[in-house]
Parts: structure tokens; C-alpha cells; sequence
């Protein structure tokens, strides 16, 4: 899915929120037609500007409201002299209010409306007008049938306010759904058109707020907030007589046999995002590859748990978990670390052993966990949690009363008391290894400069998915560590070093 992040703004609504809005606009003086007529010029203006060459334009209309902006979209398009053609797949007769009104100004404007067959020639652009936000379940027919058709015609494809066949909560896609090229979403955004499946069916995202009052529209809580440069936490700049001493000691703890590379990959982040100090407690033939690598890192070589409390005690932020493993070593250094005060960032194996129940996690926690951890933390399967992501995030965080990162596409920040963020950047070049590690200690670099676990992990993860957008223009063999210089660019673009 591609946007202009400036372009959109940041509040993300649930289908009723939206319906909520649209019935208090009305409420407040606006007709429900004119609405639909704004909503019809703002998707007609992005198709002309989408496919300004097109010239013809087919309509597939449902039977609700979404219909009615495809039928005034339709007469717009035979005002302009296209080619215009509206295939009915739910029955013109079935339409209420706003939407019959909008289906008659249509025949009044010469467009042709036939009923949709699975036959029907289907030219031009066409318009999904089918289902919109109020769809929920399993696709019935023809609706099945006539999404189909549109995918498999090689056509170019707008959607109006949401692809139909998309959740709009929670961007789950349980059968099929219309793949658009180009998603008009009109009066608040829709939280699911940024995560779950979102990101392979909406295509390019315009929105229109249909010139709705604004303090009516900052009146409706939002579910969520898209994660946005101007919005984002910010680390102060550092004083010119700033030492080590003054930006936090990360240290992590990871790097089971043949797992090293995970622990130094997030004690590297951890470095490069400025942490002042910075310790991996490893195995100890991780040690030599360490130093070699990176000997700013201190690196210790760690065979027992009464290493550990020493090492913690210096430390003011821990991060557990990459590289662990599950087997002996790694449960007894977890459990070591489970019993420490300090802030803490899980990932990876330390999440897998919570899951089991082998360890405690401690107060002011930061968990970082993929879709398939997710669903180990919640016993439920990792379809259930891609089902409802937003669901699933604010579950752990209220399940673990700790901040919580659930990552992929769309990543959510969730924290206990119920606030949700959501980072609508990233680029499928970061499907590897490592990606997750480099994401740990960057938390954990962001905590030890002084950021609480919501702000660090919200920053987090902005920086983490910009770079990965940035680099992965370069399309396949993106490397986690190859984010670190530009992690370290991006946020000093974001707060400057010095004043």
C-alpha cells in the first residue's frame, strides 16, 4: 500500500465510528444525498487523476450506501462523456433513502444500469460499489461470484471507502476480497485499511473528508493513532558536556549455540541508537566474533546465572531474549533476569518461554512479539490473532500489563491502559532474519536515554519500518544489520543530536 504520509491524517476509526460521524454530520444539517454526493466527486476526482486516459468506467453496486456513491460517481462519468455502464449485483429495488436517491439521479443522467451477470463484458476502470464499510463474515453470492470477475479481468480497480471483502476493523480477509489498485476512503479512516491483510488489497490510499466540521469530527474517539513524524516522541538534544554515563546502560542478554548473531545484532542497534553503554552477556565462544566485530560492545562471556544479578545491577535497561533458545541455559539466565527491577525489553525466545509459563515478567516491560509468539502468549492460534491484530495487541497489553509491540504488517503499539498506534510503513524487503533483534535493542537504546516504554516503543518501531522502507526500495537480500546507518540517520533527522 503506498501513501503520502502528510496527506492522511493520523486518527484511525472503526466502521460504527465512521457511521457515528456521518449520522451526527447529518444531524447536524448536512443531507445524507449530499454527502454521497461529495463522497462521489472526491472518488471521481482521484479516477480521473489515477487514469486520466480511461474513458469508460463500469460500476458494480451493491445495496446499501456504498452503492449509491457508485451510482452518483456513474452520472458523473456520463456527464463527461465516458463510456459508462452500472452492473447491478444487488437489486436497485432494495435501495433505501440516500442510495435510491442516488440510483434515479443516475437514470435521470442516461447512465445504463443492467443487472450484473457473470458473463457481463466489464470495461474501462471499474468501480467497487459493492459491499463498503458494513460487511462482516463470509462473502455471500453473487457477491463471491462478481468479485471474482473483477480480479480475474486484468482491469484497472477503484474502491469506494473500503475494498469489499475487507474487514474495515480489522483488515482481515477470510475468503477473497476485491484486490484494488486504488482505495477512496471518505470522513475517517478506517483502522483496518493499514493492517492484517490491508496491505495486499488497498492499493494506493486517498481520503476525503467530505469537508466535515472538524470539531465535530475531534470530537469521536478513534481507535487508534498512525505513527507520523510530526507526532512521534522525541529524544532532548544532549548537552555539549554530555558523557557515556548519561545515556543509559543497555545490557542484552542472548546468543545461545549457534544463536550469536541475534544477541550482538540487538546490542549493535542498541549501540548505534546511542545508548551510551552498552553489554551482551553471551556464550562464550560468541565472544571472539563480538569483539572482532563491534569491541565498542562489552561482551561477556556468561555460563551461570550468578553472573547475571552483577551485570543487571549496572545496567539500567535489560533486553532478553534474542538468540536465547528454550533449553537450559537460556531458561535459567530468563529467570535471573525475571527477578531484576530494572526496565525490560522480551523478544524472541524470552517471549516463547513466558508463553510456557516458566518465568514471571517483570513490572514496566516492553514485549515484542510476531504474530506466532502472539498467539503462544494468548493460547490461541497464530489465524486468530492475524484475524483481529488490533484485538490481539491490546489483549497481551492488558494480559501482561506491559507495553507491547505486535509486529508485521501494519505494526501495533498497545499499552495497557488501552492506547494503540499503529505504524503503516515497512517493506516486505524485511521478511529475513534478524529484523526483529535489530527492533529489541533499538527499544532498549530509546528506554535508556530516558524515553517511557510506550514512547520508546513507538519510535521504535517508526524508525525501524522507515528504514526498512527506505532501504527496501532496493528490492530482495535487505540484511537486518544493513538498518543501522540508517536508523542512526533517521533519528537525528527526528531530534538532532545538539540544539
Amino acid at each position: 500500500m503506498s501513501f503520502a504520509e502528510t496527506l492522511l491524517p493520523l486518527p484511525l476509526y472503526s466502521a460504527a465510528q465512521v457511521r457515528e460521524l456521518d449520522a451526527r454530520l447529518i444531524a447536524g444539517g448536512t443531507p445524507g444525498f449530499e454527502l454521497m454526493q461529495r463522497a462521489a466527486h472526491a472518488a471521481w476526482r482521484a479516477l480521473r487523476r489515477r487514469w486520466p486516459q480511461a474513458a469508460a468506467v463500469t460500476v458494480l453496486s451493491g445495496a446499501g450506501n456504498n452503492a449509491g456513491d457508485g451510482y452518483l460517481l456513474a452520472a458523473l462519468a456520463q456527464q463527461a462523456d465516458w463510456a459508462v455502464r452500472v452492473l447491478a449485483v444487488g437489486a436497485p429495488q432494495q435501495l433505501a433513502g440516500a442510495a435510491a436517491q442516488a440510483c434515479a439521479a443516475a437514470r435521470a443522467a442516461g447512465v445504463a444500469i443492467e443487472a450484473w451477470r457473470a458473463d457481463a463484458e466489464l470495461q474501462g476502470v471499474l468501480v467497487d460499489a459493492l459491499l463498503g464499510t458494513g460487511f462482516r463474515g463470509a462473502l455471500r453470492e453473487p457477491y463471491a461470484a462478481a468479485i471474482a470477475q473483477i480480479n480475474a479481468s486484468g482491469l484497472p480497480v477503484l474502491a469506494v471507502d473500503v475494498p469489499s471483502g475487507l474487514n474495515a476493523d480489522s483488515g482481515l480477509v477470510e475468503e477473497l476480497a476485491v484486490r484494488a489498485d486504488l482505495t477512496v476512503s471518505f470522513i475517517g479512516l478506517k483502522l483496518g485499511l493499514f493492517t492484517g491483510d490491508a496491505a495486499d488489497w488497498v492499493g494506493q490510499l486517498v481520503f476525503d473528508d467530505l469537508r466535515a466540521d472538524p470539531q465535530l469530527v475531534a470530537a469521536q474517539p478513534c481507535q487508534a493513532l498512525r505513527l507520523a513524524g510530526a507526532a512521534l516522541p522525541r529524544l532532548a538534544p544532549r548537552s555539549r558536556t554530555a558523557h557515556k554515563g548519561s545515556f543509559g546502560h543497555v545490557l542484552v542478554v542472548g546468543g545461545d549455540r549457534g544463536f550469536g548473531g541475534a544477541a550482538l545484532l540487538s546490542a549493535e542497534s542498541a549501540l548505534r541508537a546511542g545508548a551510551g553503554l552498552v553489554s551482551l552477556a553471551t556464550r562464550g565462544e560468541h565472544v571472539p566474533a563480538s569483539l572482532a566485530r563491534r569491541p565498542e560492545i562489552m561482551c561477556v562471556a556468561t555460563d551461570s546465572t550468578y553472573q547475571l544479578p552483577g551485570l543487571c545491577e549496572q545496567a539500567d535497561v535489560l533486553v532478553a531474549g534474542p538468540g536465547l533458545g528454550q533449553q537450559a541455559w537460556g531458561r535459567s539466565l530468563l529467570s535471573a533476569l525475571a527477578a531484576s527491577p530494572r526496565p525490560q525489553v522480551w523478544d524472541a525466545d524470552a517471549l516463547n518461554l513466558l508463553a510456557s509459563a516458566a518465568v514471571t515478567l517483570p513490572v514496566d516491560s516492553v514485549l515484542t512479539p510476531h504474530p506466532g509468539e502472539a498467539a503462544r502468549l494468548l493460547g490461541c492460534s497464530t489465524a486468530a490473532v492475524q484475524a483481529d491484530r488490533p484485538a490481539a495487541a491490546r489483549a497481551l497489553a492488558a494480559k501482561y500489563s506491559a507495553v507491547v509491540v505486535l509486529k508485521g504488517a501494519g505494526s501495533l503499539v498497545a499499552a495497557p491502559d488501552g492506547r494503540l498506534l499503529l505504524c503503516d510503513r515497512g517493506h516486505p524487503a524485511m521478511a529475513g532474519a534478524g529484523f526483529g533483534d535489530v527492533l529489541a535493542g533499538l527499544v532498549g537504546a530509546l528506554r535508556a536515554q530516558g524515553l517511557a516504554a510506550f514512547e520508546a516503543a513507538a519510535l521504535a518501531v517508526w524508525l525501524h519500518a522507515s528504514a526498512g522502507q527506505q532501504l527496501g526500495a532496493g528490492g530482495r537480500g535487505l540484511a537486518a544489520g544493513d538498518l543501522l546507518p540508517t536508523i542512526r540517520q533517521l533519528l537525528e533527522e527526528h531530534c538532532p543530536c545538539l540544539q
